[in-house]
């Protein structure tokens, strides 16, 4: 991200979610959790799915959507 393209206050940023780590699409604060719909700030962001795409609060919501998925 150069200079130019600061995220926006509160701006919901679109995050690529790799392996270990996560490369910011559209720039933002944070990203919202898919179980819970919280906001999460991108420098607290832990907890995602390469797989699905998504990002969660904590654990608790990604062993949640992990054992839905599995059904």
């Amino acid at each position: 991200m150069n200079r130019y393209e600061a995220p926006k206050p509160g701006g919901e940023a679109r995050i690529r979610y790799l392996d270990g780590d996560f490369s910011v699409l559209s720039p933002g604060t944070f990203v919202r959790c898919a179980v819970t719909g919280q906001p999460i700030p991108l420098d607290e962001l832990k907890y995602w799915s390469v797989e699905r795409q998504e990002a969660y609060v904590d654990a608790h919501a990604a062993i949640k959507r992990h054992e839905e998925v599995q059904g």
